[in-house]
């Protein structure tokens, strides 16, 4: 993983599209074939699932330790920010998998299920919700067998070394790739720190803080002749400061 002092440029990088809507965009490809209804052994599946982590809508105990392991890998507390997990990054991913995008709900949902392009996303009969879940399932079974226990009761060098296998494919999670296991744990994770307070992540509006973003304000065209070529240094505004 990237040291501290790359940390910064990354996060840039990755605020340049996750902040530029104040309303969060849909992680998967919306061309991505959804299933209409879960198969006999989901729903076997789901109906047997461990319950809602206190204080989640949809992640159990093993997957909310999943993601808060996984939020605070890539958004490390250092003098930049505080942890992911602080950051309300979890709980943004939770809330996104148990509402209509993770429910899929604006999705096609007609087959056929083929692999398609890298640019088509996933092609399988998975809503997002179903999509984690598997992935977080598969993932912590390659660790238990390869470590006797879950991703979250790993050691840092061995969490960045399972997520370096799954970005180069060496790790087989059935039907998943792990290349987009990844990126749409990723993606959703930048979204949530870089997106408005409101939907559960950037608490604090501490990743604007961080990079000089102002915020939702729809007046800041007015300042452009005053800050022309100046510093723009103002408190972000979100969207419930302006309710």
């Amino acid at each position: 993983m990237a040291k501290n002092v790359s940390r910064r440029k990354f996060l840039r990088q990755a605020a340049a599209g996750a902040a530029a809507s104040a309303a969060i965009a849909p992680v998967v490809n919306a061309t991505a074939g959804v299933a209409v209804q879960a198969s006999p052994a989901q729903a076997s599946q789901q109906a047997s699932a461990p319950p809602v982590k206190e204080g989640y809508t949809f992640l159990n105990a093993n997957e909310a330790a999943f993601i808060e392991a996984f939020v605070d890998l890539i958004v490390p507390a250092d003098e930049l920010t505080p942890s992911g997990t602080d950051l309300g990054l979890a709980a943004f991913i939770d809330r996104q998998l148990a509402g209509a995008w993770g429910k899929g709900e604006r999705f096609y949902r007609q087959g056929p299920w083929k692999e398609g392009s890298p640019g088509q996303g996933y092609q399988l009969p998975l809503t997002p919700a179903e999509f984690f879940r598997a992935g977080i399932s598969a993932v912590n079974k390659h660790c238990k067998e390869l470590d006797g226990k879950e991703f979250d009761r790993l050691a840092a060098p061995d969490k960045e070394k399972v997520i370096e296998d799954l970005v180069s494919g060496k790790i087989s999670l059935g039907e998943i790739s792990g290349p987009q296991f990844f990126d749409l744990a990723h993606q959703a994770t930048m979204e949530g720190m870089f997106g408005d307070p409101i939907y559960g992540g950037n608490r604090n509006k501490a990743a604007w803080k961080m990079i000089g973003y102002p915020g939702v304000i729809a007046v800041h065209a007015t300042n452009i002749e005053t800050y022309r070529n100046k510093p723009y240094v103002v408190n972000p505004v979100s969207i419930t400061d302006l309710m």
